[in-house]
């Protein structure tokens, strides 16, 4: 069963430790680090799941994130969007957007992992 997972992530460390820590737990981890071509990106790799950075060099995850549900191929998508500010509007925009799920930083190893577990699961038994 594949697991693959695309992080779009442009702050080293989180991507070094959500690297590590999805791939011990069996994942195949792509990671991309520009907004601009995210999308691209997502087509090419066609991941099982996203985890997405609101705030990018070159695009926002926020528009991404639209990109990525108004196309047939990635609406349904899972999609763990990622950020420092964890406004309550910066949440209510990424539901409004269709976020599966939105996670501020910092997060937790076991947060992180649980919530990607969750999602793929419940990806699933669509």
């Amino acid at each position: 069963m594949s697991r693959k997972v695309l992080l779009i992530e442009d702050e080293l460390n989180i991507i070094e430790a959500i690297r590590f820590l999805l791939s011990r737990d069996g994942w195949t981890v792509h990671t991309h680090a520009n907004g601009a071509d995210a999308v691209e990106e997502v087509i090419r790799v066609a991941p099982d799941l996203v985890v997405l950075d609101m705030m990018l060099p070159g695009r926002s995850g926020m528009d991404i994130l639209r990109d990525l549900r108004a196309a047939p191929a990635t609406s349904d998508l899972p999609v763990l969007m990622l950020t420092a500010r964890g406004q309550s509007r910066d949440r209510d925009m990424a539901e409004k957007a269709g976020v599966n799920r939105f996670m501020t930083k910092p997060f937790s190893n076991s947060e992180v992992l649980e919530t990607v577990r969750d999602l793929l699961a419940e990806a699933r038994q669509e």
